[in-house]
C-alpha cells in the first residue's frame, strides 16, 4: 500500500515540474503580441524622402503629389511612398523630414532621407551629378544630433507636444532604404559593371558601419529594403544604352539587375553577420527586388500597363528625358507652359517619372511585404520587434 502512494506521490511531482517547466519555458519565450512601435526614423533615398531635399534645394514642383495629396508634398511621387504605407500600418501619421522646419512634428519619429542619397559620400555636388551632399553617414550625424538635442528641448518642457520621448528611441522602428543610388553613381561615372559591382563591399562597409552607430544610440530593431530592380527604370535604360542580347523579355537591363542581385546577396549576408555581432537587436531584410520585378513582369495581371513608360515626363520610348523631367516648364510661343505633364491615370502605372514608382505601385509593394511573405526572417510589419528562428 505505500508502495502505490509513493508511486502516486511521485507521479503527481512530475506532473508539477513539467507543469513549471512549461510555465518557465512560455514566460522566457518572446510574446506573441503585436508590437507597439511609438515611432519611426527612417533613413534612405528618394524611395523614402517625404520632403528632405525639397526643403533643402527647392520643392518638388507639380504635378508631384497630385493623386494623394492634391498638391506638392515633398515627395517624388504622385503620392504616398512605402514608408508612409509603413507609417500608417503601424498606427502613425506620415513622417516629417528632418531637414522641414515648417509644420513638423516628430513626437512620432523623423524621416532623414533625401531623393539622390547614397552610402557612400559622393566627391560632386548636387548640382554637378544630382546625388545628394546627405550621404548616408551624414543621415546619421543628423540623427545623432536630432537625439541629443530633441531630449535637450523635451527636459526643459519645451515642444514636448512635437518631440519624441527619451525611451522612443529604444522601442522605435529604424527603417533603411538606401544602395540603389551608389550603384547607378558608378555607372554615372563611366565605370564598366564589373567596376561598379567592385565597390560593393565597401559600400556595404560603410552601411555596416551606420547601423553599428545607430545601435550604438539605443536603436534595436531594424527593417532593412534591399535594392529595387533599376535596370527597369526609364532613366536608367535610356540614360545607358546597352547591347541587344543585354536586354530581357520585359525590356529591362539585364547588367543593371544583375548588379542589383548581387547587391542583395551580400546586403542579405552583411545582414546575417550584423544579427551574429549585434545579438540584442533585431533585423528584418525585406526583398522588395522580388516584389518590384513581379509587378513590373506580371503588369496587366496585377492591372497595371506601361511597366517601363513613365507616367510624367516628356517624349521619347519611355516618356522620359533627362533634361525636361515631370513638372518641367518651357515658354511656348512667349507663353511659360508644363512639358512634363502627368498621364491621365496614374492609379494604372508603375512608374511616376522615369526614376520612382507611382503610389499605386508603392501600395502594391507594400501589401506584398506587410505581412513578411518577403522578409527574412518571414516576419510581419506589426511583428518586427520580435526575435524569431531563420
Amino acid at each position: 500500500m505505500a508502495s502505490h502512494r509513493y508511486a502516486r506521490l511521485l507521479a503527481s511531482s512530475l506532473q508539477l515540474l513539467l507543469c513549471s517547466s512549461f510555465l518557465l519555458a512560455d514566460d522566457s519565450a518572446p510574446s506573441a503580441s503585436p508590437c507597439a512601435f511609438p515611432a519611426v526614423f527612417n533613413f534612405g533615398d528618394s524611395n523614402s524622402d517625404t520632403g528632405g531635399l525639397s526643403a533643402a534645394f527647392g520643392a518638388a514642383p507639380p504635378p508631384h503629389g497630385e493623386t494623394f495629396f492634391r498638391a506638392p508634398a515633398g515627395r517624388y511621387c504622385d503620392g504616398r511612398l512605402i514608408v508612409d504605407f509603413i507609417a500608417q500600418g503601424i498606427g502613425l501619421p506620415f513622417l516629417s523630414a528632418y531637414l522641414n522646419s515648417i509644420e513638423a512634428n516628430f513626437s512620432h519619429g523623423a524621416n532623414f532621407a533625401t531623393a539622390g542619397s547614397t552610402i557612400r559620400r559622393q566627391n560632386a555636388t548636387l548640382f554637378q551629378t544630382g546625388y545628394s551632399p546627405f550621404s548616408l553617414d551624414v543621415q546619421t550625424w543628423q540623427f545623432t544630433q536630432f537625439k541629443s538635442r530633441s531630449q535637450i528641448a523635451y527636459e526643459k518642457g519645451t515642444f514636448r507636444d512635437v518631440l519624441p520621448r527619451e525611451d522612443y528611441f529604444s522601442r522605435a522602428l529604424y527603417t533603411f532604404d538606401i544602395g540603389q543610388n551608389d550603384l547607378t553613381s558608378g555607372y554615372v561615372n563611366n565605370m564598366t559593371t564589373e567596376e561598379v559591382k567592385a565597390t560593393i563591399p565597401d559600400i556595404l562597409d560603410k552601411f555596416t558601419i551606420v547601423i553599428k552607430s545607430v545601435y550604438g544610440q539605443g536603436g534595436r530593431y531594424f527593417w532593412i529594403h534591399n535594392t529595387g530592380p533599376f535596370g527597369c527604370l526609364p532613366y536608367v535604360i535610356d540614360r545607358f544604352p546597352i547591347r541587344a542580347p543585354e536586354v530581357d523579355h520585359i525590356g529591362c537591363g539585364t547588367p543593371f539587375n544583375e548588379v542589383a542581385q548581387l547587391f542583395n546577396a551580400e546586403l542579405k549576408q552583411t545582414v546575417i553577420k550584423l544579427r551574429k555581432d549585434l545579438p540584442n537587436a533585431v533585423f528584418t531584410y525585406v526583398d522588395v527586388y522580388s516584389v518590384k520585378f513581379k509587378l513590373i513582369s506580371q503588369a496587366k495581371m496585377h492591372g497595371f500597363e506601361h511597366p517601363l513608360v513613365s507616367c510624367c515626363g516628356h517624349g521619347g520610348k519611355y516618356n522620359y528625358n533627362f533634361h525636361w523631367g515631370c513638372g518641367s516648364k518651357a515658354v511656348v510661343n512667349g507663353t511659360e507652359v508644363m512639358i512634363g505633364k502627368a498621364c491621365k491615370n496614374p492609379l494604372k502605372r508603375i512608374c511616376w517619372d522615369g526614376v520612382h514608382y507611382t503610389e499605386a505601385a508603392n501600395k502594391w509593394v507594400y501589401d506584398q511585404i506587410v505581412e513578411g511573405a518577403f522578409s527574412d526572417p518571414p516576419t510581419p510589419l506589426r511583428m518586427a520587434c520580435q526575435r524569431q528562428a531563420h
